[in-house]
């Protein structure tokens, strides 16, 4: 009978129910929330149900991450920078950089979006996190999740991953939630009824050189850049040249799911209770928000500066597509615009903006990566 009882303590000793504290309980609560906005409410799924899932089990088997275990060797490919610059070249696959090209003004509000990480620099500073803690933090006002992870990685905040990599895609997949309020406080209606004009036709041999002369101009400039802007444009090479079907289609669908489910659950799995319940924790999510919502601000301010100064050309509400979250933040722009008139299609015009905004936030990054000397 006492080795029947001995085992039966020691099958209780190994559940997690005698092994967690409060704070995994929490958590798990968190991920069910995270599940719940993913499958019934649609925001964002195919990001926020791996990172819900992965928070959910290192949460009830803190093991999972721990070096041995099967989430920390994913976690390994984010500190060595190789999902985020994987994730870019599938989203060079998938995009087509032509409104871009074919309106290069949308650089300017790409950059204009960029203010918010710049707002929230200072702000994570003034909260008495380090230069570099501030930097990686500042990030997450482009709305960019692998950005994020790769400048964490780079600057040596391994410890801040987590909560950085958790507040940038919550606020990716929240675009829709945040921006419209922003979007109709600093935009009247006259302007959200702006119709743009077709953008123009561009060539094949235009779209072929973008990415060749992209990657050329930002990589000599910020060589740290390379990463990330090298596999955008290579993806988006691979997209336009013609003569590379296969490698286009598996860097767009297969390769980029097989990353995406990797990249989703390890980050996930960053967020133990003992590492994310942390005072440094409710001061990024702050500064994340702030970040969101001034790069959002900056790129409506100045598209409705150009829209004075083309007469009525440009509708504000493209400036906000400059946050990198491509390409949900078009969609938004577009989805404004159509609440004041149905058919205005503001689509192709905003998506130069959303395309310039993933470029300007790797710019940002590599710029703090100079500035630190890495």
């Amino acid at each position: 009978m006492g080795s029947i009882a001995q085992t039966i303590v020691n099958l209780v000793e190994q559940t997690a129910f005698a092994n967690l504290y409060w704070g995994n309980y929490v958590m798990i609560i968190v991920a069910c929330i995270f599940l719940y906005l993913a499958i019934g409410r649609g925001f964002e799924p195919l990001l926020l149900v791996p990172i819900a899932f992965g928070m959910l089990l290192v949460n009830i088997y803190p093991a999972i991450n721990e070096e041995g275990g099967l989430l920390h060797y994913f976690y390994l490919l984010d500190e060595w920078s190789i999902l985020p610059s994987l994730i870019f070249m599938g989203v060079g696959a998938m995009t087509d950089f032509g409104p871009l090209i074919a309106n290069p003004i949308s650089f300017l509000l790409g950059a204009a979006a960029q203010f918010g990480v710049y707002m929230a620099y200072f702000l994570a500073m003034a909260m008495g996190f380090n230069g570099a803690a501030a930097a990686a933090i500042s990030i997450i006002g482009g709305a960019d999740g692998p950005t994020s992870i790769f400048l964490a990685s780079k600057l040596g905040q391994t410890d801040l991953m987590g909560p950085i990599a958790v507040a940038a895609y919550s606020y990716m997949a929240l675009v829709p939630l945040i921006q419209p309020p922003i979007m109709k406080a600093f935009t009247t209606k006259e302007e959200r009824l702006i119709r743009m004009p077709q953008l123009r036709p561009v060539s094949k041999l235009e779209k072929i050189l973008f990415p060749i002369v992209i990657t050329i101009v930002v990589c000599m400039i910020l060589p740290s850049t390379a990463p990330l802007i090298g596999m955008l444009m290579l993806g988006n090479l691979f997209r336009e040249c013609g003569v590379t079907r296969q490698l286009q289609e598996t860097a767009a669908n297969a390769l980029m799911y097989i990353v995406v489910i990797l990249l989703g659950t390890s980050v996930g799995a960053t967020t133990s209770a003992e590492a994310f319940l942390q005072m440094s924790t409710i001061k990024i999510v702050i500064c994340g928000l702030i970040a969101f919502a001034f790069g959002t601000f900056g790129g409506i301010m100045l598209g409705k500066l150009l829209c004075k100064l083309t007469h009525g050309k440009i509708n504000p509400l493209i400036g906000s597509a400059g946050v990198s979250a491509v390409p949900m933040a078009a969609r938004v722009s577009q989805k404004v615009g159509a609440e004041e008139d149905p058919t205005n299609f503001l689509l192709m015009n905003a998506m130069g903006p959303n395309v310039a905004g993933v470029i300007g936030t790797a710019v940002a990054a590599g710029t703090f990566m100079a500035i630190f000397g890495v």
